[in-house]
């Protein structure tokens, strides 16, 4: 496998043989995954009971990922308490309740956690999934969690581009030498190491640096859709994504992501209509197509969709988007596992 510099991000043919990456993303074609949970938590944590077994089934329907989110406190006055569990902990839980879908963060704050923990973590699950784990990593957007790290919400994006520094060069082959604000490290070396060689960094949105920054350093882009009741939405996503393209230093294609809180509706006419500001989208199944096939056009590679606000059931939502979408937006060919007796 093509080596990923330690100082910035890589192409496709980089990730050939990353079985999680491949899942997810070609050039020209979009996948779907579903964000966990699968239901909004609303001060009951029995409202994840039984969540483990619709992942399950997620991964035999053929969806290409499940994502979760890194919220370590709950602020209730931000609203959502997000994943609820520890990211790295529940995806090596799943890992050993699924065989193919794609495990990504959603995304991992760099900016609060350290880089060799993150790295260790991170090492870890793509070795017990077998190389299935892509890393949405952002800066962090909930201000009250900084002060309870000792840190300070206004250098965050400081911070994020000097833990991306770091966790790139600890998953270098051999003993790194690592002199950043964040810690040195001479002779010694990280253990267990990726299970490819490397693990995709996905950056969100700016993440506190340059649209060329990004270009430079993200093995992929991970965005808010912009409108997604009209066409219009999908036309400034276009743009977007070209303009970061052009910034990417050889060229190479690199993977967009997008996602939608969704609330998919039994009559599949039913306009796209927002609710909540913009932030969920009603919809028929039809309405759902359409968008991610604008969604297609305007060079987004992967689509996230939340259901946690959906009226219908989640088996039921689950099954529809399985028989009736996933077909025109299937996963791309599962390369094997790189299965290991742990």
């Amino acid at each position: 496998m093509t080596s990923i510099p330690a100082s910035g991000g890589a192409s496709f043919a980089a990730f050939s043989a990353h079985p999680g990456y491949r899942r997810m993303f070609a050039p020209g074609r979009l996948t779907l995954g579903l964000f966990l949970p699968l239901r909004f938590y609303q001060g009951d944590m029995r409202v994840l009971a039984g969540q483990a077994d619709r992942v399950s089934d997620i991964d035999r329907r053929g969806f290409a990922a499940v994502w979760v989110r890194d919220v370590p406190l709950f602020d209730p006055a931000f609203g959502d308490a997000g994943q609820l569990f520890d990211p790295f902990t529940y995806l090596a839980f799943l890992a050993a309740r699924t065989k193919t879908v794609a495990l990504a963060t959603g995304s991992a704050i760099f900016s609060l956690r350290h880089p060799i923990d993150l790295a260790k973590a991170s090492a870890s699950i793509d070795q017990l999934s077998g190389g299935r784990l892509v890393l949405g990593i952002a800066s962090g957007d909930r201000a009250s969690e900084f002060p309870a790290y000792g840190l300070q919400h206004s250098q965050r994006g400081e911070r994020f581009s000097q833990a991306v520094a770091y966790f790139r060069q600890l998953m270098q082959a051999g003993q790194p030498v690592i002199d950043s604000p964040l810690g040195r490290i001479d002779g010694a070396t990280l253990l267990p190491q990726p299970a490819t060689g490397a693990i995709p960094l996905i950056v969100t949105g700016s993440s506190g640096q340059s649209l060329a920054w990004v270009g430079q350093h993200a093995d992929g882009w991970l965005t808010y859709p912009e409108a997604t009741h009209n066409r219009q939405g999908p036309q400034r996503l276009a743009e977007k994504i070209r303009a970061w393209r052009e910034l990417i230093p050889d060229g190479g294609f690199r993977p967009h992501m997008t996602n939608e809180w969704l609330d998919l509706v039994d009559d599949p006419d039913h306009p796209r209509t927002p609710l909540r500001g913009g932030y969920v989208l009603r919809t028929g199944r039809k309405g759902l197509i359409a968008l991610l096939e604008e969604w297609r056009q305007a060079g987004v590679n992967h689509a996230a969709l939340g259901i946690q606000f959906s009226e219908r059931p989640a088996a039921e939502v689950i099954q529809e988007l399985a028989e009736e979408v996933l077909p025109y937006f299937p996963s791309h060919e599962a390369l094997p596992a790189l299965a290991g007796s742990w």
